[in-house]
């Protein structure tokens, strides 16, 4: 596990959560392109790996943050800009033709440390909330050590698929989802499972912001156990999860 560990990569994720008048609220889902390498056709949150661009960002909107944390922080304002058009995380209203340029930006390679500094822009780190934070311990091709943010979702952006790195773009209830890969119509790696049913508890942003201040932070390390001759892969007890086991041999079909 320690060496796993020293190969995880650095990465983020952001739950974006919309509420609703009436009915649970809409998390902004995504279905990754059936061509890439990682969780190619799954439905995901957005999100990805940490660069050193944001490490610099980290460091000046950062204050009072772990580096680490807030370097996540920052890689998740990133992804979900350049996945969604959605710019959460910038400290006031940022225009809509302001956000497309930036996209755009990204897309040709520009560092969002770059655009911040050019448009004079700031970002608000704490309108992420920490939620959780998973790694493997098997050996796979790509290991992440990845964080996962609650973000409220700005009002009146809806996001647009990048058509890259993602074949679809939806705003669902958490439930709606997992009913939705039950039925075989999209399918979810077990990490995204086990967070859709933790999210699906809540009905609100502010409902799923308190019960995140209040569970343990710790690191979700799966791992493989028998249950009465069945090898099953499992998360701990005690940090919030309704689903903490499932049949190995479904758990990495999916």
């Amino acid at each position: 596990m320690t060496d796993i560990a020293k190969l995880a990569r650095p990465a983020a994720t952001v739950v974006v959560v919309r509420d609703r008048p009436e009915g649970p609220a809409e998390i902004l889902m995504m279905e990754r392109a059936r061509h890439m390498a990682f969780a190619g056709g799954a439905l995901v949150f957005p999100g990805g790996a940490v660069d050193e661009g944001d490490r610099v960002l980290a460091a000046a909107f950062g204050a009072g943050l772990e580096p680490d944390d807030a370097a996540a922080r920052v890689a998740a304002i990133r992804e979900t800009l350049e996945e969604s058009g959605i710019g959460i995380g910038f400290a006031g209203t940022v225009e809509p033709g302001l956000l497309a340029a930036m996209r755009r930006a990204l897309a040709e390679g520009a560092g969002l440390a770059a655009l911040v500094e050019t448009h004079r822009l700031e970002l608000a780190l704490d309108a992420l909330l920490p939620f959780t934070r998973w790694q493997p311990t098997h050996r796979a091709a790509r290991i992440y050590d990845t964080r996962f943010y609650l973000a409220k979702a700005p009002d009146g952006q809806e996001g647009t698929v990048d058509a890259t790195e993602n074949a679809r773009l939806f705003w669902s209830a958490a439930q709606a989802t997992l009913t939705q890969c039950e039925a075989g119509e999209g399918f979810a790696i077990f990490p995204t499972r086990r967070n859709l049913e933790r999210l699906a508890r809540f009905d609100t942003f502010d409902a799923l912001a308190a019960h995140a201040a209040a569970t343990p932070l710790e690191k979700v390390l799966p791992w493989i156990e028998d249950r009465g001759g069945v090898p099953h892969l499992c998360i701990p007890a005690h940090l919030g999860y309704p689903v903490t086991s499932e049949p190995l041999a479904t758990a990495l079909r999916q």
